[in-house]
């Protein structure tokens, strides 16, 4: 019994530690999500990102051949769906991106490009809690095979050409205020005035004013 309760008692402190250093914790950075994790953090999220996904799937192999088509529906796929928090480029560099805790990787740089085909296909497919990483998965065949291709456009990034980085510009998805300007600037450069005109048919407007004595 005195084993059981000095057991119980030692959980008890440990939890009221963890429970102490999880208050430190919120006080000292206010859970802001505007400044860089700390190195600590950055080290403790991987490891459990690390743990979190199964052996058996981080050994897999990208099933699909890459080749310039399937290159190419990665790219679009990305520009769609991805570029709007890790840019076209996979730098991050967005507004999105730089307001997300913690930011959005460089894509480019070995802390991604490191990871085995089967760890980039599970964090696509899955998303990463307590991130902005989103779950893309579907759990459809055809979903799992845009997923794959899409790994491959992610180790594709580091030489990413100027003409893809354009056609990428033309697939990004457009806000209403940007599709409104494009209107407006095509109306405008095809010469058409939006000033109301009165034609023979239209009545003239009559002041009520002259009928009152």
């Amino acid at each position: 019994m005195r084993r059981i309760l000095k057991g119980l008692g030692f959980v008890l402190l440990v939890l009221l530690a963890l429970g102490t250093l999880a208050a430190a914790y919120i006080v000292s950075t206010g859970l802001r999500a505007k400044p860089e994790p700390l190195g600590i953090e950055k080290r403790v999220a991987r490891a459990a990102r690390g743990l979190a996904i199964p052996g058996a799937v981080k050994r897999l192999r990208n099933p699909v051949a890459a080749s310039p088509q399937i290159i190419e529906e990665g790219l679009s796929h990305f520009a769609d769906h991805c570029a709007s928090c890790h840019g076209n480029d996979g730098s991050g560099q967005t507004e999105l991106g730089r307001g997300l805790f913690p930011k959005a990787p460089d894509m480019r740089l070995a802390p991604t490009q490191e990871l085995t085909d089967g760890e980039l296909f599970y964090i696509v497919e899955n998303g990463v809690r307590f991130t902005g990483m989103p779950s893309w998965g579907d759990g459809t065949k055809s979903g799992a095979e845009s997923t794959w291709h899409l790994v491959h456009f992610i180790r594709h990034l580091p030489s990413l050409t100027a003409d893809e980085l354009e056609r990428m510009r033309t697939l990004n998805p457009r806000s209403p205020e940007e599709i409104r300007q494009e209107l407006e600037e095509e109306r405008f450069l095809g010469g058409a005035d939006d000033t109301p005109q009165l034609s023979a048919t239209t009545p003239a407007r009559h002041d009520h004013k002259e009928h009152i004595r």
